[in-house]
């Protein structure tokens, strides 16, 4: 018996399909030793969401071997080629370490998205272990309004290609070009929004045990989308309001757990010190240093340096210069964000209830009320268009009805009228002589 139990779960070993276990799940821990060998764990079966039990009869804990996970490489998942078949490519938009991004519409749904494709080659290289990274973190983390959304990702000849939320503002970086270039930069209450919008997006990294570790205003995206700023009455023109600006955290190569951390060093303009140290016992810290970073250049700073002695004062908490005259309250705000010491900053859960940025929090709210605003003139305009279709429809069918009582009338009408019986009117004619 033992034999025959041993080949089954041999041939049970065999034809369990390979498959990538995503180290940035809860689960993953359950799925895979440090020593990489089988391991066998307990489980209790529980009903599954269809509602049928599958308790075992006996009501004991059935024994499940786990298998260690082998990871499939890029040549493994090459496929014929699904960008070209299913995606039609407008232009390119972007392009960076990693590779290249290109705005594409989805020749299926029509909705443009941004393809990420890596440059190459890929395979068993440090970029490979890069892009499968970005993978795991953007399917755990794209459900988010300020993260952007992940919608799936492929190989193609030694290519990593990853379909993302295509956001039409751009990034920040080329944001605060166009400023540059016009001789402007963000205003406060702008920046507050930049702030706290960014914040609530790592507040959400950070609650799922990860960090990003390479926060830049290259790697934040701007969605712009225009709505009724007030719900339209009937006759009223449209009114739209200006455009409502979305912060959505992008570009995830860099992602991380807070413990047992593989820490890729990102930009060394946005690096806070003691990840450049090695100690990385307060990593979402390093992610508020550099969002401060992030912010002051936003606000106009000069091009951080990459190194030297502005670099080191920095560090040290001191602001570099901005053109412009922002509150104190703002900038003793920036300043404990880049405090030397990372236990002294906030976390993005205090940042999100900070009372500096309450004004822009309020400001959310209002932007919510004109969303609820948008979904309600929506529903008016289908209103509208409901009545007219009602409306239109009794008129076709009362001009039918007009129709056939008048095609009646012009049939008895074309008969010869008889005069019969009691009601009949008669006429004598007399003539006397």
């Amino acid at each position: 018996m033992n034999v025959g139990k041993s080949e089954k779960q041999e041939e049970d070993f065999r034809q369990t399909p390979h498959v990538n276990i995503n180290p940035f799940t809860p689960d993953s821990m359950f799925l895979h030793n440090s020593d990489g060998k089988c391991r066998r764990r307990k489980r209790i079966h529980w009903n599954d969401s269809c509602g049928e039990d599958m308790e075992p009869s006996d009501g004991e804990p059935e024994e499940e071997t786990m298998r260690p996970a082998k990871r499939i490489t890029i040549t493994e998942s090459n496929m014929k080629s699904r960008y070209a078949t299913e995606f039609h490519e407008l232009e390119k938009i972007g392009s960076g370490e990693f590779g290249s991004v290109f705005k594409c519409v989805k020749r299926l749904d029509g909705c443009i998205y941004a393809i990420k494709r890596s440059k190459k080659p890929l395979a068993g290289s440090v970029d490979e272990q890069n892009a499968l990274r970005e993978v795991y973190a953007h399917a755990v983390l794209g459900q988010h309004s300020h993260v952007v959304r992940y919608y799936s990702a492929w190989a193609e000849d030694d290519h990593m290609l990853i379909q993302n939320e295509y956001c039409n503002g751009g990034s920040l970086a080329d944001a605060i070009s166009e400023n540059y270039r016009n001789m402007r930069y963000f205003t406060e209450p702008e920046l507050k929004d930049l702030l706290l919008q960014v914040a609530r997006g790592l507040k959400y990294i950070h609650s799922m045990s990860l960090v990003h570790m390479d926060i830049k205003p290259s790697n934040i995206f701007i969605s712009r989308t225009s709505v009724p700023s007030i719900t339209l009455e009937e006759g009223d023109d449209d009114d739209w309001s200006s455009d409502r600006v979305i912060f959505k955290i992008g570009d995830l190569g860099h992602v991380t757990r807070v413990s047992s951390p593989q820490v890729e060093e990102g930009d060394s303009r946005f690096l806070a010190n003691e990840v450049l140290q090695e100690n990385y016992t307060h990593l979402p810290k390093a992610d508020i240093f550099a969002l401060a970073l992030t912010v002051v250049c936003a606000a106009g700073a000069e091009p951080l340096p990459t190194n030297g002695d502005q670099w080191h004062e920095i560090r040290q908490g001191k602001l570099p210069r901005l053109p412009q005259v922002l509150s104190q309250e703002l900038l003793d705000l920036l300043k404990v964000m880049i405090n030397p010491d990372p236990e002294k900053r906030p976390s993005a859960v205090a940042l999100v209830k900070h009372s500096v940025l309450l004004s822009a929090a309020k400001k959310s709210a209002e932007q919510l009320r004109i969303e609820l605003n948008a979904e309600k003139f929506k529903n008016s305009l289908l209103q509208k268009e409901l009545k007219k279709a009602q409306l239109a429809k009794a008129a076709a069918e009362e001009r039918a009805l007009f129709t056939d009582r008048m095609a009646t009338r012009s049939t008895t009408q074309s008969r010869p009228s008889r005069l019969i019986g009691k009601k009949m009117k008669r006429s004598l004619s007399l003539t006397i002589y």
